[in-house]
C-alpha cells in the first residue's frame, strides 16, 4: 500500500475537502440571535418552546445563528432549521432536561433500526450547510438516567439500552456540509452524537466526554456514524463510557436488503486523543458495510481497545479497506476481533453467510497493552483476509492469538511483566 496521505486505502484519490479544516468564525454565520435578548434566561427554567419558536422565527426571516451566551440555559429537544446555526459562547451551556417526560416520542433512527423513540437534545434533518460550534458546552445532564439505568439492570440484568428511556445529545439526519467545531459535548444520557444518512460532515477540535466513574455513563458513544459518507474527525478529544468512533448501518439477517440501511465510506479520523473508552475505533455491532476508513496520528490513554470488530452471528457484515497508522499510547487490547452475541436475534431467518473482514492495515504504531492480538477466528461466522501489520512496536503482557495468514513485517512484541490498569465500565 502506497504511503500517501492523499489516497484512500483502496488507492482512490482523497478529495481536497478533507484538507480544509479552518475554524468557523461566529461573524460568518449571519444575524446573531442571542437567547437573553428574547426572554430566555439563566434561571433554571426549561425554555424548550421559546427556543424552538426563536429557531422557527429565525428561519422564516432569512436565517442566522442562535447564540447561547454566558450562563446555563435549559431545554429539551429542539430542531434546527435550514439557514439557522447554533453557537455556544465561552462560558455558555445549553443543558438538557433530565426528565424524559420533557422529550416527545418521534420516529427516529436508533440502534440500527427506524422506530418510535425519543429525539436527541439537539436535532437537525435535511439541512444543507450547518454549523454547530463555539467554545462553550452542550451538556446532556445525564446523571439521573445513568443511575436509573444501573438500578434497572440490577433488577433485570437482561434490560436493553432502550429499556431505560433516554435521549441522545445530538442527532443529525439527511444533512450535508456540516461543521461541528470547538465545542464541549458532554454528559449525554445515551449516544453523544449520531449521524444518519449524512455526508460531508466535519468534527473539528471538539471535546466529547462522559464519565466512567463514579457513576458510569452507559452507552454514551462519542460519534456514531450510520450510513454516512465523507466524514472528517480532526483534533478531537474523546473519553466516554462506551466506544469512541463507531461505524453503524443496520442489523439483523436481512439488514443488507433494507433501504434504510447501508454503507459508511470515506471516513477520516486524525490527530485525535482518546481517554477511557471501550474502543477508539469500532466496527460496530449494528453495521453491515464499511470501507475506506482511515485513523492516523492518534494518542490513546487507557482505552479498552485501539481497534475493535464486533461481528454479529445474525447480521451479514463486510468491512474492507481500513488503514490505522501512527497510533501511540496505552490500551488494554491493540486489536480485538470477536463474535458479538449480546441481544442478537435471527428473527426466524436462517443465519446469513459468513461476514468478511479484509484489506486491513495497521502500521507505524507504538503501543503498551495487556494483550496485543485478541482475535477469535471463527470461519463459520466470518472470514479474515488480507491483514497487514507493519512496523509495530508493542509492549504487551500477552501476545495473544494473531490473525491467521496475516502479513507481518517488523512486528516487535516485547513482554511486559505487570498487568496494566484500566477502567471498569461495563460493555453494553
Amino acid at each position: 500500500m502506497e504511503n500517501n496521505e492523499n489516497l484512500w486505502p483502496d488507492g482512490s484519490p482523497m478529495d481536497a475537502w478533507f484538507k480544509e479544516g479552518s475554524a468557523v468564525a461566529l461573524s460568518s454565520l449571519g444575524r446573531q440571535v442571542i437567547l437573553t435578548d428574547h426572554g430566555i434566561y439563566n434561571d433554571g427554567r426549561i425554555y424548550t418552546e421559546r427556543i424552538q419558536q426563536l429557531i422557527d422565527e429565525t428561519a422564516a426571516s432569512g436565517g442566522g445563528v442562535i447564540v447561547v451566551p454566558y450562563g446555563i440555559y435549559r431545554t429539551a429537544s429542539i430542531w434546527l432549521k435550514q439557514g439557522v446555526h447554533l453557537w455556544i459562547a465561552a462560558g455558555g451551556v445549553l443543558m438538557g432536561s433530565d426528565d424524559i417526560a420533557d422529550y416527545p416520542i418521534v420516529e427516529t433512527r436508533i440502534e440500527g433500526e427506524t422506530c418510535s423513540y425519543f429525539p436527541a437534545l439537539v436535532n437537525a434533518d435535511g439541512i444543507d450547510g450547518l454549523c454547530i460550534g463555539g467554545p462553550g458546552t452542550i451538556d446532556g445532564n445525564g446523571m439521573r438516567s445513568w443511575r436509573a439505568f444501573w438500578q434497572r439492570r440490577t433488577w433485570n440484568p437482561a434490560c436493553t439500552n432502550k429499556d431505560e428511556q433516554r435521549p441522545r445529545l445530538l442527532y443529525l439526519s439527511n444533512c450535508r456540509n456540516v461543521t461541528i467545531c470547538d465545542l464541549s459535548l458532554q454528559n449525554a444520557h445515551f449516544w453523544t452524537t449520531h449521524l444518519y444518512r449524512c455526508d460531508h460532515v466535519k468534527y473539528l477540535n471538539c471535546r466529547i466526554l462522559s464519565p466512567e466513574r463514579p457513576v458510569k455513563a452507559p452507552s454514551t458513544d462519542a460519534i456514531d456514524i450510520d450510513v454516512c459518507t465523507d466524514v472528517l474527525i480532526r483534533g478531537c478529544t474523546m473519553s466516554v463510557n462506551d466506544d469512541a468512533v463507531v461505524l453503524k448501518g443496520g442489523k439483523g439477517p436481512t439488514a443488507d436488503r433494507l433501504p434504510e440501511n447501508g454503507a459508511n465510506a470515506r471516513i477520516l479520523v486524525e490527530d485525535c486523543r482518546f481517554g477511557f473508552s471501550h474502543s477508539c475505533l469500532t466496527f460496530g455491532s449494528e453495521s453491515i458495510d464499511d470501507r475506506n476508513i482511515i485513523m492516523r496520528r492518534v494518542q490513546a490513554d487507557g482505552a479498552r481497545c485501539l481497534l475493535r470488530f464486533k461481528l454479529r452471528p445474525d447480521t451479514p457484515q463486510r468491512y474492507t479497506h481500513l488503514l490505522l497508522e501512527e497510533a501511540e499510547g496505552t490500551v488494554e487490547r491493540f486489536l480485538a476481533i470477536r463474535p458479538w452475541t449480546q441481544f442478537y436475534d435471527l428473527k426466524g431467518e436462517p443465519a446469513p453467510p459468513p461476514s468478511i473482514v479484509s484489506g486491513i492495515t495497521m502500521r507505524n504504531c507504538r503501543i503498551r497493552c495487556d494483550m496485543c492480538f485478541d482475535v477469535e477466528p471463527d470461519a463459520s461466522q466470518y472470514e479474515l483476509e488480507d491483514f497487514t501489520f507493519e512496523d509495530l512496536d508493542i509492549e504487551a503482557v500477552q501476545e495473544g492469538t494473531h490473525v491467521p495468514n496475516a502479513h507481518e513485517t517488523r512486528v516487535r512484541i516485547t513482554k511486559l511483566t505487570e498487568t496494566l490498569s484500566f477502567g471498569g465500565g461495563e460493555i453494553l
